[in-house]
């Protein structure tokens, strides 16, 4: 009789003859996810085989119509799908609501205004510390996983405050604010901002659950004029912006590091600021390839008037 150990549960099921890991799972109480009833048509099943790859028979039609889809590697199988003929120990990797959003949404994309356009707009950059790093223990699949998990928060901080998502490089992030709202954005910015810190500090927990370490962000923004306006090729075009202000807000991400700071904003973009953020001056700061001289404040959150009567 073949044994299954699950993680992160650390629990082991005695399947029964021609039992799937899926019917297993939820015999034993597991929580495992499986939005269409086990009938492989949504991947919310899938596991990471761990051990015991030889004891899992091949695909079915089903599975291997959805594995070659989504393109998965042999390590990944569906639950709802696989009864295997010895021990195995596996990984759920659809664990909570986002992640199976993540994993079971179809994404559609519509092209965006095509025109260029010279616009007043706030640039964020954000940038994961350290990730390389972070990354060089991981496989592929949880590589990829943890930054769509990552990105998927972050972006809905971005469109919270009417920002959009200009483009994802690794595991950098552009937002610029003021294409839809000309109107304060600047603060969009930075309350987007502090909510992307406040979403990733949610996150860690999740994070730390699976590989016993969190994430560290760094976030610049500066204000100015860039041109505006969608690249790409018909489904794929993106609305994005080009210009000093973004090689600007670029640096400024960067600087973070150097400085010990999750948020710096320039100059131009503090004097557009009416919400109340403490903040920290940082004078005389030298932004690579665009020499010294420059003030940046650091941004440390907002400040509730009603706390102080």
């Amino acid at each position: 009789m073949a044994r299954i150990h699950f993680h992160p549960d650390d629990i082991t099921v005695e399947l029964r003859p021609r039992e799937t890991i899926l019917d297993g799972a939820l015999r034993a109480g597991v929580p495992h996810t499986h939005v269409c009833g086990g009938q492989a048509r949504c991947s919310t099943c899938r596991v990471l085989v761990l051990a015991g790859d030889d004891c899992c028979p091949p695909r079915t039609d089903r599975e291997a119509r959805i594995a070659d889809q989504l393109h998965f590697g042999p390590e990944i199988r569906l639950a709802c799908q696989t009864t295997p003929t010895c021990d195995v120990t596996v990984r759920r990797l659809v664990l909570d609501p986002i992640d199976t959003e993540l994993a079971d949404q179809l994404r559609s994309q519509s092209p965006s205004e095509a025109v260029g356009q010279e616009r007043e707009i706030a640039v964020l950059f954000a940038d994961l510390r350290d990730f390389t790093s972070f990354s060089e223990g991981l496989l592929p699949y949880d590589v990829i996983h943890l930054l769509n998990r990552y990105f998927y928060e972050m972006g809905r901080a971005v469109r919270r405050h009417d920002g959009r998502i200009a483009s994802l490089t690794g595991d950098g992030l552009m937002a610029i604010f003021g294409v839809d709202r000309p109107d304060g954005a600047a603060d969009r910015a930075v309350a987007a901002a502090l909510e992307m810190q406040a979403e990733l500090s949610d996150l860690n927990p999740y994070v730390a659950s699976l590989f016993d370490q969190g994430l560290r962000m760094g976030i610049g923004i500066h204000h100015g004029s860039a041109i505006i306006g969608a690249l790409g090729v018909g489904e794929e075009r993106t609305m994005t912006a080009i210009g000093d202000t973004v090689n600007t807000a670029s640096r400024i991400e960067a600087a973070t590091k150097d400085r010990n700071a999750g948020i710096l904003i320039s100059e131009p973009a503090y004097r557009q600021l009416t919400l109340g953020v403490p903040t920290a001056r940082h004078p005389d700061v030298a932004l690579a390839g665009k020499g010294d001289g420059h003030v940046l404040y650091e941004v440390r959150g907002y400040s509730d008037p009603d706390e102080n009567g």
